[in-house]
C-alpha cells in the first residue's frame, strides 16, 4: 500500500496599501487574506458572545496596520482592537449613512445611464458594469444579476431554450 506524503507550504501574502479611492479593493482584499490566515474571526466574530483569542487579534490588528498609511495609523493609535481599528477604517473612507447612501444614489444613477456603444467591446463594457455593481454592493446595496443582465445590449440577452429536452440550446450572458 502507497502513502502519500503531504508537504505544508507557507504563502507570503503582500497586504495591499490603503490610499485614496480604494477602499473597496483594499477592503475585499484584506478580509481575504486575514482569513487566509485564520485572523478576520477578529474582526467579524462567529459567536460575538466568545471573546477573540488575544494573540488573533493582535495579528489581526498587526495586519490592518500593515495596510494603512502612516498618517492613518495615528488616528487609529487608541483603538485597542482589530474590529475597532476596522470599523474606524471603515467609517473614515465610507463615511456616515448619509454620505454612504448619496454615494450609492450618484453609482446606481451613473449605472442607469451607462450604456453599450455600438464601437464598444463586450469585455470593456462588462467591466465597466461589474465595477459599479461591485462598488455599490461594497457599500452595503444589494442589486440582484436579473437586473445587471438588463443593462447588457438586447443582441446579448440570448436565452433559446423551447423545452427542457433541449436544454443544450440554452445561452444566457451573465456578468
Amino acid at each position: 500500500m502507497e502513502t502519500s506524503k503531504v508537504k505544508e507550504s507557507t504563502i507570503s501574502l503582500s497586504y495591499p496599501m490603503l490610499a485614496r479611492g480604494n477602499y473597496t479593493k483594499l477592503s475585499l482584499k484584506m478580509k481575504l487574506y486575514m482569513q487566509a490566515h485564520g485572523v478576520w474571526v477578529a474582526v467579524e466574530p462567529k459567536d460575538p458572545k466568545k471573546e477573540v483569542e488575544e494573540t488573533t487579534d493582535k495579528l489581526a490588528l498587526a495586519a490592518i496596520y500593515q495596510g494603512i498609511p502612516e498618517d492613518t495609523l495615528l488616528s487609529l493609535t487608541e483603538k485597542k482592537t482589530a474590529k475597532e481599528a476596522w470599523d474606524a477604517i471603515n467609517v473614515l473612507c465610507q463615511g456616515a449613512d448619509r454620505v454612504k447612501k448619496a454615494r450609492v444614489q450618484t453609482l446606481k444613477a451613473e449605472f442607469e445611464s451607462l450604456s453599450m456603444s455600438n464601437t464598444e467591446k463586450l469585455d470593456d463594457y462588462s467591466l465597466k458594469l461589474n465595477g459599479l455593481i461591485t462598488n455599490i454592493r461594497a457599500l452595503g446595496e444589494t442589486i440582484e444579476e436579473a437586473y445587471v443582465v438588463k443593462k447588457l445590449p438586447d443582441r446579448f440577452q440570448q436565452s433559446s431554450c423551447k423545452s427542457p429536452q433541449q436544454s443544450n440550446n440554452l445561452e444566457i450572458w451573465t456578468l
